[in-house]
């Protein structure tokens, strides 16, 4: 079924201003339509029973020219016309005058009505019409000017109603851009906010609504600036104070006679310093390095140069993305090293698309079920699954890595990868 929408614009701005035209247009060619087939056609038929009056009372008087009193000049000064009515020349003239104008046909049947006999109606080049009848034996002439007969201005009306309308219109496409300019304004704000970028110069502005929106946004900001701060020195100083007796446990296990158990309780305080490492980075969410113009495609060779020869990168030779580098590169890698410690198999594809760039990583590993997708990326997440077990880690690899790419304003997803394992798919905007 045909749904409004589905014809109308999408855009706030395309919307306000059809809201604007459409009524305009509308009421312009309502007027118009009125104005030229009932009005102005009222008008043009009472001038021309006008002119039929005049045209009757110089028929009479060249039906009854001896008997009659009223000279041939003073009937000519009080109609304001031209008469003959002595002319016997009925075949010359100018073109019919119901070619050319749109209501001498209505002029041609007052006149026809009110003197009785057939007149023909023609229009000169010097914009005279002249009116033929017959008369007796005679055939009388009359000459008028054609304003007296026809409205012929009536197109200013058009002209000033079309202008009125245009200047309407550049006032509100000049409001509606100004409303518009804000909220486009408030948007790219949001979306660097998002982004975890500044807004330089960014202030509310606009209607009401969207100065309270901008404020709104602006203080969501910073309490989730303020909040991220408190947590990040929280978990700081958190791992500040647990490193201190973890060194002093390190120390008086490296001059203690090495034994097995003393290797393992050294294994066990370096995956506790590795712990605390990943914890304080989920606590930034970001890694403080600037966003910058960079190549993806060589900055995820260079992470999985790091795993060996068995990581295969296909793709393009360059991608160039706006981003923090140690940001992505610590996700590239936490991406690989996942498929590293589960399959034996990894690929690294790269797609430079029209909007994004993309880095699909798959694997010949367990994987990990449609409906437990979801959850891998939760914090300190530990799935009962194969590809989970008798692993070491913190849980923070996934959960990482998709911060890190919607931080950036694209996402990561995990779906079947074509190897048979799992295929974590980053999606970055250009």
């Amino acid at each position: 079924m045909l749904r409004l929408r589905d014809i109308t614009p999408r855009g706030l701005y395309a919307r306000s201003l059809l809201l604007v035209v459409v009524p305009v247009v509308l009421i312009l060619a309502l007027m118009t339509w009125y104005y030229y087939n009932s009005h102005l056609a009222e008008v043009n038929r009472k001038l021309a029973q006008s002119i039929a009056r005049d045209a009757a009372l110089i028929q009479s008087y060249c039906d009854a020219r001896p008997d009659t009193p009223i000279t041939r000049e003073r009937l000519e000064g009080d109609l304001d016309v031209t008469f003959e009515c002595d002319h016997v020349d009925p075949e010359s003239g100018a073109p019919d005058l119901t070619r050319t104008f749109a209501y001498g046909r209505t002029l041609r049947e007052e006149l026809e009505t009110r003197l009785g006999v057939p007149v023909d109606v023609s229009l000169d080049p010097a914009t005279m019409l002249h009116f033929r009848f017959p008369s007796g034996n005679d055939t009388v002439e009359i000459l008028i000017e054609r304003k007296r007969a026809l409205t012929v201005n009536s197109h200013f009306f058009i002209v000033w109603v079309i202008a009125s309308s245009l200047l309407m219109l550049g006032l509100a496409v000049a409001f509606l851009n100004q409303q518009v300019r804000s909220i486009l304004r408030l948007s790219e704000a949001a979306r660097a906010f998002g982004r975890g970028r500044d807004a330089p110069g960014f202030r509310p502005s606009g209607a009401t609504e969207v100065r309270d929106a901008a404020r709104a946004l602006l203080d969501m900001k910073s309490r989730l600036t303020a909040f991220a701060d408190q947590r990040t020195a929280m978990l700081a100083g958190v791992s500040h104070d647990l490193r201190t007796p973890l060194t002093r446990l390190k120390l008086s296990l490296a001059m203690m006679e090495p034994t097995e158990e003393l290797r393992a309780a050294q294994s066990d305080l370096d995956d506790m310093a590795m712990m605390l490492d990943e914890y304080l980075t989920f606590a930034r969410g970001e890694e403080g390095d600037e966003a910058v113009t960079l190549d993806l495609a060589q900055l995820v060779r260079e992470a999985a140069s790091g795993f060996g020869a068995h990581v295969a990168v296909v793709g393009p030779d360059a991608m160039r993305v706006t981003g923090r580098p140690l940001a992505l590169k610590r996700a590239i890698n936490n991406l690989i090293s996942n498929a590293v410690r589960y399959a034996t198999d990894i690929r690294v594809t790269l797609v430079d698309g029209p909007h994004a760039a993309e880095v699909h990583v798959d694997d010949n590993g367990p994987g990990i079920a449609a409906e437990r997708r979801e959850e891998a990326f939760r914090p300190f997440s530990r799935l009962d699954e194969a590809r989970t077990q008798n692993t070491s880690g913190t849980g923070l690899g996934l959960t990482l890595a998709r911060d890190t790419a919607r931080a950036h304003g694209g996402d990561l997803r995990l779906s079947d990868s074509v190897l048979g394992g799992l295929r974590a798919s980053l999606r970055l905007p250009h």
